[in-house]
């Protein structure tokens, strides 16, 4: 169920960034972003964005610390936010048991997933383009967890949909090579192209996992014009990026 507090201060605000429907553990707290800022500036977390401070600094309104940011390389590698390691650490997730240590990664149709636990011991957050997912980011993710899979409660944030995300061979043969159950979550449109379902792909691979606990993965980034941002859609949308964060709170 959606952090009612959280929500209510969002749309106090004029946001309307997204809290996830899914029943978390009561000190966890988490949101993802859309492309609307307040008074009609664009929410933009990219790096190369000028106005990047800006967009950081609205952000932090409604959480405990500034995140720790990363410089997402589409890899497997997942960092402790509690160690509070060099800035900007090369990496495409981050873990957290310390309380108010926020996790976060960026976004623009590649897949956000968040995670905790039943007992809210740890959060997690990772980035997982298609390449990520298939190197296994998401298991990367749940052992740098440390806790029972079967405990764990994952969720989809916004990503580009099954009826808009085109892949060719090399992506079907790289998912169905070695697990020919993923040809199941693609959608054959002519010789060599697929449509790629990732939300289908990600649930796979957790339920592999063990993690029975998946929530999220009903939008579209790339379709939703209004609402996000989409590298693929082209335009001045393919250098934006969105923020999807998570942390736990005190208690």
């Amino acid at each position: 169920m959606p952090d009612s507090a959280l929500t209510t201060r969002l749309a106090a605000a004029g946001l309307d960034w997204i809290v996830p429907d899914w029943p978390a553990p009561a000190r966890v707290r988490a949101l993802s972003t859309t492309r609307r800022g307040r008074a009609g500036s664009q929410a933009d977390f990219s790096p190369r964005n000028p106005a990047v401070a800006a967009a950081r600094a609205e952000l932090r309104r409604f959480l405990p610390a500034e995140p720790m940011w990363l410089a997402q390389v589409h890899g497997e590698q997942i960092v402790c936010a509690d160690l509070a390691p060099a800035p900007t650490p090369q990496a495409d997730g981050a873990v957290a048991r310390a309380a108010n240590v926020v996790c976060a990664v960026l976004s623009a149709d590649c897949l956000p997933v968040l995670f905790t636990d039943a007992d809210a011991s740890t959060v997690a957050a990772a980035h997982a383009g298609w390449r990520g997912l298939a190197g296994g980011v998401l298991e990367a993710a749940l052992a740098a967890m440390r806790v029972a899979p079967r405990s764990v409660i994952a969720w989809l944030g916004p990503a580009i949909g099954p009826a808009a995300f085109e892949v060719g061979a090399d992506v079907y043969a790289t998912f169905c090579a070695t697990d020919p159950g993923a040809r199941a979550c693609f959608a054959a449109l002519r010789p060599g192209k697929w449509h790629a379902d990732l939300y289908a792909l990600a649930r796979r691979r957790l339920e592999r996992a063990g993690v029975n606990a998946v929530y999220g993965g009903t939008r579209c980034t790339f379709t939703e014009r209004t609402s996000f941002y989409s590298y693929r859609r082209g335009g001045e949308d393919a250098a934006r990026r969105m923020a999807t964060v998570i942390w736990r709170t005190e208690g």
